[in-house]
């Protein structure tokens, strides 16, 4: 296997000299797990931000998709989602190497619902709420608990308020207190896909759509949503009222979820306040700085503010 030159470079300018060992040692990795999956490679290696998916067919001749992830926290429990949604709504799993961070996945296709429904808001955010309401299952034992997050995000909101020059009202920085403390202290033990956003919700044959490249958590639903919100929002530039076409996405999106409208919109706030914050902090994979990542901040300010009830 040929390591894509554009991921090799990014993964060791994020993760250093671990990130480049990493790279030499991933065409071995692969080559490894073929062989004991008896797979064989049945086209051109692709990648996200932290892994490589290498189209295989199987020995029956099965077509399925290796993913191999850099060792990183964030991708733990990836299959542990995989195993508790059992193909509903989601790729399936069939085998996993959690030290390797490797899993033999169902094949689906490229086009994400960003692409198939670009300009189409209220098409992507039904298909997407139809998705959201098949993965709300129970969530198993040892996947992180989002509750066990609020302190963490409460504190992180407060010192990024003190310490980061930004314009944001006091109204909406309380809005966002609120919500950790009304809503993130307190959560189900529902399973929550944590990234769920346009271009991780993918077309397929055995469904129409599945999701893709989880989190895996434990909490609300509905905070699957604001993610998802937050994501939209590049999409709804060109309208000509953006808090409307805002708000009239999350209708759209709580009714095929079947999730209370004020909860997603209360967890999009605190997504949209967060990611203000982030900016400013740290820039973007897309924008490190520059008037880019100024637009990006200022949007993100605008949508926090549009979105304080």
């Amino acid at each position: 296997m040929v390591v894509p030159e554009a991921f090799a470079r990014s993964t060791v300018e994020r993760e250093g000299e671990p990130g480049a060992r990493w790279i030499a040692e991933l065409p071995g990795i692969v080559k490894e797990l073929m062989e004991r999956w008896e797979c064989a490679p049945d086209g051109e290696v692709m990648h996200g931000g932290v892994g490589v998916i290498v189209p295989v067919r199987r020995r029956r001749g099965e077509v399925a998709v290796l993913k191999v992830s850099f060792p990183h926290p964030g991708n733990v429990h990836e299959p542990d989602a995989f195993v508790a949604w059992g193909g509903r709504g989601a790729v399936m799993l069939f085998e996993r190497d959690d030290e390797q961070f490797a899993m033999l996945l169902e094949r689906v296709r490229t086009t994400s619902l960003a692409q198939a429904q670009a300009g189409n808001a209220d098409e992507m955010m039904r298909i997407a709420g139809c998705v959201s309401r098949r993965l709300a299952v129970p969530a198993p034992p040892g996947l992180p608990r989002l509750r066990d997050r609020a302190d963490a995000w409460e504190e992180q909101l407060w010192r990024d308020a003190r310490e980061l020059a930004h314009g944001l009202p006091r109204r909406v920085l309380d809005a966002a207190a609120a919500t950790v403390r009304e809503l993130g202290r307190v959560q189900p033990d529902t399973l929550v896909h944590g990234d769920l956003h346009p271009r991780n919700i993918l077309r397929a044959d055995r469904e129409p759509w599945l999701a893709v490249d989880p989190k895996g958590c434990a909490g609300d639903p509905a905070y699957d949503g604001g993610a998802l919100l937050k994501s939209l929002v590049l999409v709804l530039l060109e309208a000509d009222d953006l808090a409307k076409a805002l708000h009239r996405a999350m209708d759209v999106f709580a009714e095929a979820a079947e999730l209370e409208r004020e909860r997603v919109q209360r967890w999009a706030q605190l997504h949209a306040v967060q990611a203000a914050f982030w900016a400013r902090r740290h820039g973007f994979r897309a924008a490190r700085g520059g008037l880019e990542l100024e637009q990006i901040t200022d949007l993100a300010d605008h949508l926090a503010e549009s979105l304080t009830r």
